[in-house]
């Protein structure tokens, strides 16, 4: 039937635009954007796949869309009351983690059952070894000898990409020189990429690594520094004890601790989410660049440490591992539909280290993850039954 003139629509409806996320980016279950006046409900796609829908009132929107932990591509649907569709631009690659993880606030609590079975995991590395875990929405975790310093390795690549964010102004540019080296240091830990990112930085090596050491100390991780570049033909209950139990022996280079490599990781993860102490910081580093970051590091082809046990889609393992010979590490972010925890586990032995620092890297990841699951149900279960006898 023929609508009367009166009614008839004069302006087509307006392609929507997606403000969040970007592509780029990691995406916490969400998808923001803006829309013509004249729409009443969008319609979320997922690589082609109708994911989420809504209800429009006025010109901006925010949705919870269910996202895979694999790169995909979003768009969003317009409708109006005349059931005109109109389209956005589609947005991607976009890396999906579970609503769950978006960054919050935590307190810091020990979790003594998880300290028992880590600590003796650890404790039996022919070694010295050192682990901090903490679950990113509830704050319990768990460490041992986590302020012993270890040679850092390649783990502190991500605080010259943190620093490269903070000094940029504005989003890496696509294809440039900096996004190169970016990926090339993140993803498959290029020597000479660092080396690179730390002269344009500050002009030479040594003054780069100096502006990254002082970003690291205004963040309050003391026990980490980096001295000049990479050798380029190499590649309720008390709060969670970061303490010295053993710590190697080790000359002058980079060094870095299990506590101040999880906070790093847990500073970005938080940045993602419009949170923590690295946004408050002098220069320009913003949550988009946080979301940037992280999907890098979700592209980081080094398997078989904290991801040894974990498979997607189960849980999706975003980590920055580095390795000497005496020394071997690996840090990051798991996340998992129920929410997320930071885990940061060294090895150092005189003798030299191999797949056994693989090996407890990741059990101690499958067991935090166990113990997280766990709680996670227990705690929805009692509030379930709290809700069922009030």
């Amino acid at each position: 039937m023929d609508l009367p003139a009166a009614l008839e629509p004069v302006e087509p409806l307006a392609p929507p635009a997606i403000t969040a996320p970007a592509p780029r980016e990691i995406a916490f279950g969400e998808v923001r954007g803006r829309v013509d006046p004249g729409t009443t409900r969008i319609v979320v796609t997922v690589n082609g796949a109708r994911r989420a829908e809504t209800a429009v009132i006025g010109t901006r929107f925010r949705i919870a869309v269910p996202l895979p932990p694999r790169d995909v591509t979003i768009r969003v649907i317009a409708f109006d009351l005349y059931g005109r569709r109109a389209v956005s631009r589609p947005v991607g690659p976009v890396f999906g983690l579970p609503a769950a993880a978006v960054p919050r606030g935590t307190r810091n609590i020990e979790d003594p059952r998880l300290s028992r079975v880590v600590q003796k995991l650890t404790r039996e590395f022919p070694g010295i070894a050192a682990f901090y875990v903490q679950n990113l929405r509830t704050g319990k975790g768990a460490a041992w000898n986590a302020r012993a310093r270890f040679p850092a390795a390649s783990t502190l690549k991500l605080a010259i990409a943190v620093e490269v964010l903070r000094t940029l102004r504005g989003r890496v540019a696509p294809g440039s020189r900096v996004d190169s080296l970016l990926r090339k240091m993140l993803i498959y830990s290029d020597n000479q990429a660092a080396n690179e990112l730390e002269v344009w930085l500050g002009g030479s090596i040594s003054a780069g690594a100096a502006r990254v050491n002082g970003t690291m100390r205004a963040l309050g991780l003391r026990d980490s520094h980096i001295f000049g570049g990479y050798a380029v033909e190499t590649a309720a209950a008390r709060p969670i004890p970061v303490t010295i139990e053993s710590q190697p022996s080790f000359g002058l280079g980079k060094y870095t601790t299990a506590w101040d490599l999880a906070r790093l990781h847990r500073f970005v993860h938080l940045a993602a989410g419009g949170r923590g102490r690295l946004l408050r910081l002098p220069g320009s580093f913003t949550p988009a660049d946080a979301r940037f970051a992280l999907f890098i590091l979700a592209r980081v082809r080094d398997p078989g440490k904290l991801d040894r046990f974990l498979s997607r889609p189960a849980a999706a393992v975003l980590h920055k591992a580095g390795w000497i010979k005496y020394a071997r590490h690996d840090a990051g972010l798991v996340y998992w539909k129920g929410g997320g925890f930071v885990a940061a586990v060294m090895t150092w032995n005189g003798g030299g280290v191999g797949t056994a620092s693989d090996v407890l890297a990741g059990r101690v990841a499958r067991e935090s993850l166990r113990r997280f699951s766990s709680t996670a149900v227990s705690g929805a279960r009692t509030t379930a039954t709290r809700l069922s006898t009030t």
